[in-house]
This record gives C-alpha cells, sequence and structure tokens, in this order.
C-alpha cells in the first residue's frame, strides 16, 4: 500500500524517539540508543508520505526534554510531542512545554520508567485544561488491576503497542475486556503500532499479533492511532517502516477508517490546527 507513498493530507506517524549523540543519557537510562537524529527521521517520514509527526520523550533522557524538543523545532509545525516531566513540575513549565508543541506526558511502567502509579492520576487531572493526554506504556495484563483509577481520569489517555501484552491473553479475557471497556468510554485510544513487541510468530506477518489488533481497528476505528516506533532501539532485525504501515493499514476495514487511524484520530488528539 505504501509503494508509492500514502496520499492522505496530514497523515501522522504517532511515536518517534529522537537520539541525538549531543545530549547526554540520564543516570537511570537502561541502554545506549542508537544516534537517530531528527534529520533521518526525516527522511523516513518522506519516504512513506507523512506529514505529521509526534516525538515521544525516550526513557533514556530522564526528565530531561531537550533532546525532543530541539526535534520539534528541527521538525516543524507538523510535530508534536510528548514529554516526561516530575509530579511537581511547576504550571508555568507546562504552558511553556505547551507553547513549544508538547501535548502530553509520558508514563512508562516498564523498565527506565520514572514516573510511578500513584502520580498519574494527578498529572492526568493538571494537564487536562491543557487539552494533553497521557502517554501509557504498560504490560497491558496489568489493566485490571488498575481500572478504578483509569475509568476516572479526567482527560484524554493513549495506550501504547496493541496494549503490550507482554504474555498470552484471550480475546474474551478478562485484560483484553478491560481494555475495550476503557475504549468504551471515549477519552482512551491505542496506538496499533509495534506489533514485535509482543509477538512470538514475528514478522512480517505478526499473526498472532492480528487477531486483538484487527478486533480493535475494526470495534473501535474512531479510537486508533498508528506509529512506527521509530527508531526501533533494541529490536534485530530492524523492521521494514513500510511493511509496518501496511500492516495497520491492512487491519483496516474500510477507507474512511483508513484516514482516521492516520489522519482524523490524531489531529484530534495531539491539536494539529490548534
Amino acid at each position: 500500500m505504501t509503494n508509492p507513498p500514502i496520499a492522505y493530507a496530514g497523515a501522522c506517524d504517532c511515536h518517534v524517539h529522537i537520539y541525538e549523540d549531543a545530549w547526554p543519557l540520564a543516570p537511570t537510562a537502561t541502554f545506549k540508543p542508537p544516534h537517530a537524529p531528527a534529520s533521518a527521521y526525516r527522511e523516513v517520514q518522506q519516504a512513506l508520505g507523512l506529514t505529521r509527526t509526534i516525538v515521544v520523550q525516550p526513557t533514556g533522557y530522564g526528565f530531561d526534554n531537550r533532546c525532543t524538543l530541539s526535534a520539534l523545532e528541527q521538525l516543524g509545525p507538523e510535530a508534536r510531542g510528548i514529554a516526561v516531566v516530575p509530579p511537581d513540575v511547576a504550571d508555568d513549565e507546562l504552558e511553556g512545554l505547551h507553547r513549544a508543541g508538547i501535548r502530553g506526558v509520558r508514563f512508562m511502567m516498564l523498565a527506565g520508567g520514572l514516573l510511578p502509579w500513584p502520580s498519574l492520576e494527578d498529572m492526568a487531572a493538571r494537564i487536562a485544561p491543557l487539552a494533553w493526554n497521557i502517554n501509557l506504556q504498560l504490560d497491558g495484563r496489568a489493566l485490571p488491576q488498575h481500572m478504578a483509577m483509569l475509568e476516572r481520569l479526567p482527560g484524554r489517555f493513549v495506550i501504547d503497542h496493541i496494549g503490550k501484552f507482554l504474555g498470552p491473553v484471550a480475546l474474551d479475557g478478562e485484560a483484553v475486556g478491560a481494555l475495550c471497556r476503557l475504549l468504551d468510554k471515549g477519552n482512551c485510544w491505542i496506538k496499533l503500532a509495534a506489533p514485535y513487541e509482543t509477538s512470538k510468530s514475528g514478522p512480517p506477518a505478526y499473526a498472532d499479533v492480528v487477531p486483538l489488533a484487527q478486533l480493535l481497528a475494526r470495534r473501535y476505528p474512531e479510537r486508533c492511532v498508528w506509529a512506527s516506533n521509530w527508531p526501533h532501539p533494541n529490536v534485530k532485525p530492524e523492521p521494514s517502516n513500510a511493511a509496518l504501515l501496511d500492516w495497520a493499514l491492512e487491519l483496516c476495514d474500510s477507507e474512511p477508517a483508513r484516514r482516521k487511524l492516520l489522519v482524523d484520530n490524531p489531529a484530534e488528539l495531539y491539536g494539529f490546527g490548534t
């Protein structure tokens, strides 16, 4: 589908990381990332026919968002960002980040994450007036134990990587049911991205991930966005960005659903045009 590039004006890649050797890693970094500057991502973006980008603060930089902010400046007005900020961040700092293009706060609940579960609800309440979102990455099997809090969040939140279920789950089981309940509420989105994070069958089909991803794409076309997860740190061999985009587009059952996935849903979620 992506050869020639897709022809959707405003198509968005909703999760990339930028790594520049000029910026020091935090002491909490769990690995040394590749040098993956904004200029290199621009080539990927152009090859896929995309125009918009969401730069997500890597765990390796901790609370130092300078690399992400520099990437937003380089990528221009069609880029937005997700930051990592401490729970006691000042309101004027949040406002400054908003002016720089930040539209959310990342909560990584796996290795390398800095923000704990108890701070999530308060942060969600603080950023809701800015129309930001919580970007949540977790092992989806943990969703049931956090449902009470997640269901009462006041603003938007986005769950990474098809829920990132790091073990077998049944489509009619408790964990997938919890994810669907969150999506039913209308303030939760899901990224149809990085199937390699959980697939045991592997590329190019990621066949074991397709049933869940397809269920989400077809039941919740208004709640899905796509992301490349470039530059795929620690994934060997490096996956094809074009193949990952094709894989996600094939989950959708109509052309309008593909447009929502790539254009309409990201525009609403990340405030393009505002």
